[in-house]
């Protein structure tokens, strides 16, 4: 699945007008919570990683970015890794 733009919660975000896409993999890149192409790529990403990634898991990993991600992690890889350790989705 993935997920995309209509599916995000939240309304605040800022997009790019520039085109600029993220792909690949997170890296050191420094990390806007308010940017919605990176919270989607994020999203993304951790999605990819699951077989079975549904648009209810994508929804808590929104918000754990919204509401819970640490300031100190300040990279995308930060914040993946806080990701990874801190998203417990339950059936």
């Amino acid at each position: 699945m993935h997920f995309q733009k209509q599916d995000l919660v939240h309304q605040h975000y800022v997009w790019a007008s520039d085109g600029r896409i993220f792909e690949g993999q997170p890296s050191r890149r420094a990390f806007d919570k308010n940017n919605g192409d990176q919270v989607l790529f994020l999203i993304n990403f951790y999605g990819s990683l699951s077989e079975r990634f549904t648009l209810k898991e994508g929804k808590i990993i929104e918000q754990k970015i919204f509401s819970d991600v640490p300031q100190e992690a300040r990279s995308e890889l930060s914040v993946f890794n806080w990701l990874r350790w801190h998203v417990f989705i339950s059936e």
